[in-house]
């Protein structure tokens, strides 16, 4: 039985040569003054299936704000294609654009994590300042239980967050003190022995 070919999403060969014959386009274009044309439905497609390839990756899968990630990361690509290199020297000596706009896609993804953190860590800055437990709704039948529970909720909801934030610190502060163990690492074994 013969083996089924693998399926890729994106044909390198047909998408990086729809890209030298689109730039080839806009180089000319500007050359000329002319108006720069829109970027065909076929790169746009590409584009739209290598960040949707790449956000399935075991690194982005589980955001929540992953189509946006996806979204940001077309945008990227749209912009960047009209820097896009003809003359880049690749292995092959071929134009390699899946790669190219797989790395543009790539930061695009970690700039969009870098800005939902950030929102993110607002949101908590702003739980844990603000007087969350005056904007609680108790019912006042049940008197100052009501108030109790909602004070008990509170207190809970700022350690969680406190917790989460020592956490994060001590996370970032290991992976440091790692990478710097790393670049200051000396060689394992003296070799002054084996030189005489």
């Amino acid at each position: 039985m013969a083996r089924k070919k693998s399926i890729h999403y994106v044909n390198n060969a047909q998408f990086s040569s729809a890209v030298v014959d689109y730039v080839t386009i806009v180089e000319q274009s500007r050359k000329d003054g002319t108006e720069i044309p829109k970027v065909p439905d076929y790169i746009a497609q590409c584009f739209l299936r290598i960040a949707e390839g790449l956000s399935h990756k075991s690194n982005f899968i589980r955001y929540t704000y992953r189509e946006e990630m996806v979204m940001d990361a077309v945008e990227n690509c749209l912009k960047a294609i009209g820097n896009y290199n003809l003359e880049a020297a690749t292995r092959t000596g071929k134009p390699n654009a899946f790669a190219y706009f797989t790395q543009i896609t790539w930061y695009a993804f970690l700039r969009r994590i870098t800005k939902e953190k950030k929102q993110q860590e607002i949101k908590l800055k702003y739980l844990t300042k603000s007087g969350v437990e005056n904007f609680i709704d108790v019912d006042m039948s049940q008197g100052d239980v009501g108030q109790q529970v909602a004070t008990h909720f509170v207190d809970t909801l700022r350690d969680r967050i406190e917790r989460v934030r020592s956490t994060d610190s001590e996370i970032k502060e290991l992976v440091k003190e790692e990478k710097k163990r790393k670049r200051t690492k000396v060689a394992d074994s003296d070799l002054s022995e084996f030189m005489a």
